[in-house]
C-alpha cells in the first residue's frame, strides 16, 4: 500500500458504493482518509462515512450514518507479503498432498475407513484430539472472551485434564475393549437399539450445527478480512470444500496425520501470537497492570455473569461430553492400537491442553492494553494477527489459525459420516458391502459440509461465539452424560428406563432453555442447567429400573461386560503397571499432569 489512492480502494471496496464518494486526505498521513458518501434509501437522503487511519500494513476503520458511530470497529492489515503467501500456499498444498497420499492407499475396509484400522499410535492419537479440540472457534472464541472477561473462560481449559484423566482410568479400558465404531454404539450395549439412535442423531445435529457450523463462521470471519469482495458464505464453502476434500479421499487416517502435523502448526502459531502481542504491550507486567479488578483470576464469585465458581461443575460436564461421548473425539481414542495408547494419549493431550493460558488466552488480555476499545470481542483475534505480526510470521500465524479450522473441520465431517454410516445405514442394511458403506460415509461428509455451511451465517445472531457453543449443550446432553456414567459403573439399568430418561431429561432441558434464555422468567447462568439436569437424570434412570419387572431377572454380564469398570481390574491393572518402566506409567503421568494443573490454579486463584 503506497499511498492514499490505495486506501481510497479498500474504502470503496468496504462501502461498496454506487455513487463517487468524497475523500478528505490528511496531508500529514498519506493513509489517513476520511470517506463520506451521499445516497439515498427507503428512510430518505443519508449520509455513510468511513474514518481511515493507517500505515503501509494495517488500518483502522471506523463506520458510522449521519453522523453517529455504528460501533464497529475493524483493524485490517490488507496485505500479506509474498512469503505469507508462500507459507500459506505450502500448507494448504501439503494439506491436499496428504489427503491424496492417504487416499491412494486406502482400502476398502470400514475398520481403515473409519477407524485407521485401531493401529494408531498415541502421539498420533494425543496429537490429533489436541488439534480437532484447539479450532478456529477456539482461537477466535478464547481470546474475545479473555478480552472481555479475563482467565474465567481458562476454565474451560484446565478442566479438560480432570476429564482426560478419568477418562483415562475408567472408559478406555473399557471403550477400546469394546471393539465398538461409535460412542451411541456403546448405548445399545448398556440398554438398548432406541438409545443408540436417539444419542446418534443428537451427536450429529450437534456437531453439523454447533462445531461445523461454528468452524466455519470463525475461519470465515477471518478470512474476510484479506477477501473483502467476497460474501461470507462463499469463504466457508472454499474451506468446507478443502477439508472435506482430503477426508473423503483418506478417512481417519488421513484426518488424523493432517491433524498431527495441524497441531504442530497451531502451536508454533499461537506462540508467536503471544510473544508478539506481550511484548508490544510492554510485557508480563504491563498485561497484569493494565486488567481490571479480578480479570486475572480463573476462580470466580457467583456474581460473575462469565464462569461463577458455582458453575464449574457444569464445565465439567460440558467437558465431559466433548471428550468422552462426541463421536469426532472419541473416534481417536477407538482408534488406539491398545489400551494403554490411548491412556498415554490422553495425558498427552491433558498436558497440551494446559498450554492454553499462555497461547490462546493471554492474547486476549494483551489485547486490552493494546486495543481497549475494542467492541465486538469476536474481531480481538483477527486484529492482533494483521496490526501486530510482521511478513512471514504473519503467514505462519494464518496457516495455524487455518490448520485449527481444517483439523476441527475434517474431525466432525468424518465424525458425522462414522455415525450415519455405523449407526444407521448398516444395521438396516446388513448384507450392504463394504465399498458401498464407505461410499455411504464420504457421501455423507459432502453432505455434511454442504448443511454447515447453509447454517453457518446463523450464528452471528449469537452475541458471543464462544458462548453459543456452550449453550447449545449446556440444555441438551446431561441426560446421555447419565446414561453412560451409570452405565460404566451398574449393569442394572433397563431399556425403559433409559428411554424415560431420555424422553424427561430433554424435556426438561427445553424448558430450561425456553424459561432462560426465549422467555428469561428468571435470571439463572446456562453452566448450572447440566448439574440440574445430571442430578434428575440418574434420578431417573435409577428409579424407573428398580421399579421395572425386567432389572429382577438376570442380567446378561457377557453383553455389559466389555464397558463395565470394576474394582477387580483396576487392582489387575495396578498389578501390571508395576512391572513397566515409570515413564509408561499412565498414573504417574497423570499426577504429574494434575500437579501442574493445580500449580496453575493457586497461581491464578
Amino acid at each position: 500500500m503506497s499511498d492514499s489512492s490505495n486506501v481510497r480502494q479498500m474504502a470503496d471496496v468496504l462501502l461498496r458504493n454506487e455513487s463517487q464518494p468524497e475523500y478528505e486526505v490528511n496531508t500529514n498521513n498519506p493513509f489517513s482518509v476520511t470517506v463520506n458518501e451521499t445516497y439515498n434509501s427507503a428512510a430518505g437522503s443519508e449520509n455513510k462515512y468511513l474514518n481511515v487511519n493507517g500505515s503501509n500494513e494495517s488500518l483502522s476503520l471506523g463506520v458510522g450514518v449521519n453522523g453517529s458511530d455504528m460501533g464497529l470497529e475493524y483493524e485490517e492489515g490488507w496485505m500479506l507479503g509474498t512469503v505469507d503467501l508462500v507459507v500459506v500456499v505450502v500448507y494448504l498444498v501439503g494439506s491436499l498432498g496428504l489427503g491424496l497420499w492417504y487416499g491412494r492407499k486406502q482400502r476398502s475396509d470400514p475398520v481403515d475407513y473409519f477407524l485407521a484400522g485401531r493401529a494408531s499410535s498415541w502421539p498420533l492419537v494425543g496429537l490429533s484430539i489436541y488439534a480437532s479440540n484447539i479450532s478456529s472457534t477456539t482461537l477466535v472464541g478464547l481470546a474475545g472472551s479473555a478480552y472481555k472477561h479475563g482467565l474465567a473462560v481458562y476454565n474451560y481449559e484446565w478442566m479438560a485434564t480432570l476429564i482426560l484423566v478419568v477418562m483415562a482410568y475408567v472408559m478406555l479400558p473399557g471403550l477400546i475393549r469394546s471393539q465398538v465404531f461409535t460412542l451411541p454404539e456403546l448405548l445399545q450395549l448398556m440398554y438398548c437399539p432406541a438409545a443408540r439412535y436417539y444419542f446418534s442423531a443428537i451427536n450429529i445435529v450437534i456437531n453439523i450445527v454447533m462445531q461445523t457450523a461454528g468452524s466455519l463462521y470463525a475461519g470465515a470471519l477471518l478470512l474476510q478480512v484479506l477477501l473483502p469482495n467476497w460474501e461470507l458464505w462463499h469463504i466457508m464453502l472454499a474451506l468446507g470444500s478443502l477439508a472435506a476434500f482430503y477426508t473423503v479421499l483418506g478417512g481417519l487416517t488421513a484426518v488424523m496425520v493432517t491433524d498431527a502435523v495441524q497441531a504442530v502448526l497451531l502451536l508454533v502459531g499461537s506462540i508467536t501470537m503471544t510473544v508478539c502481542a506481550v511484548m508490544k504491550a510492554g510485557g508480563w507486567n504491563a498485561v497484569v497492570a493494565a486488567q481490571p479488578q479480578g480479570h486475572f483470576s480463573i476462580i470466580r464469585s457467583l456474581e460473575d455473569p462469565s464462569v461463577p465458581w458455582l458453575g464449574l461443575p457444569g464445565v465439567f460436564l460440558l467437558g465431559f461430553y466433548f471428550y468422552a461421548t462426541n463421536q469426532f473425539m472419541a473416534q481417536r481414542m477407538l482408534s488406539a492400537r491398545s489400551v494403554e495408547h490411548g491412556q498415554w494419549a490422553a495425558m498427552l493431550t491433558a498436558l497440551l491442553k494446559l498450554s492454553g493460558l499462555f497461547v490462546m488466552v493471554l492474547p486476549g488480555l494483551a489485547a486490552r492494553v493494546l486495543y481497549p476499545d475494542l467492541t465486538r470481542t469476536d474481531l480481538v483475534y483477527p486484529t492482533l494477527m494483521f496490526d501486530l505480526l510482521p511478513t512471514g510470521l504473519r503467514g505462519l500465524v494464518l496457516s495455524g489459525f487455518l490448520a485449527a479450522l481444517m483439523s476441527m473441520l475434517d474431525s466432525t465431517m468424518n465424525g458425522v459420516a462414522t455415525l450415519f454410516t455405523m449407526d444407521f445405514i448398516r444395521p438396516a442394511f446388513p448384507n450392504m458391502t463394504q465399498g458401498t458403506l464407505l461410499l455411504v460415509g464420504q457421501v455423507t461428509t459432502v453432505v455434511v459440509m454442504l448443511v454447515a455451511v447453509a447454517w453457518a451465517p446463523q450464528i452471528q445472531h449469537f452475541p458471543s461465539l464462544f458462548r453459543y457453543l456452550q449453550q447449545v449443550l449446556a440444555y441438551s446432553v446431561s441426560p446421555v452424560l447419565a446414561l453412560y456414567i451409570v452405565g460404566f459403573f451398574w449393569q442394572g439399568g433397563t431399556p425403559t428406563a433409559a428411554m424415560a430418561t431420555l424422553a424427561i431429561g430433554t424435556l426438561a432441558g427445553l424448558a430450561f432453555f425456553l424459561a432462560i434464555e426465549v422467555f428469561q422468567l428468571f435470571n439463572f447462568h446456562f453452566l448450572y442447567v447440566p448439574s440440574i439436569l445430571l442430578v434428575l437424570s440418574i434420578m431417573i434412570l435409577v428409579i424407573v429400573s428398580l421399579l421395572d419387572p425386567r432389572h429382577k431377572k438376570k442380567v446378561d454380564h457377557l453383553q455389559k461386560r466389555p464397558v463395565l469398570w470394576s474394582l477387580k481390574e483396576f487392582r489387575e491393572e495396578t498389578k501390571a503397571l508395576k512391572k513397566k518402566p515409570l515413564w509408561q506409567n499412565y498414573r504417574l503421568q497423570s499426577v504429574v499432569v494434575l500437579i501442574i494443573t493445580f500449580a496453575i490454579l493457586i497461581a491464578f486463584w
